[in-house]
């Protein structure tokens, strides 16, 4: 099973949807709240080349990018094999 990671905030609607999304796929998720700033926020902007909007998505250290992203890669069918890697 593929590892992936998603940066999120408590109140984002976008970041319940993508989880959502990940665990019907079956994905173990390891979230990284960046609610209050800090290190892993300054981490997630590293890794997501300067966004700092959330979600932020990795699977297998893959930058996916935020929830649109992930919906799309769901609707070309990309999605399921990146999980399963």
């Amino acid at each position: 099973m593929a590892k992936v990671e998603i940066y999120t905030k408590d109140w984002c609607p976008y970041c319940v949807r993508a989880k959502r999304l990940l665990a019907e796929g079956g994905a173990h998720i390891v979230e990284y709240p960046v609610d209050m700033g800090g290190d892993k926020k300054g981490e997630m902007i590293q890794r997501a080349g300067g966004r700092t909007t959330v979600p932020q998505i990795f699977i297998d250290d893959r930058y996916i990018g935020g929830c649109d992203d992930l919906f799309e890669l769901q609707r070309s069918g990309k999605l399921a094999g990146l999980l399963a890697a």
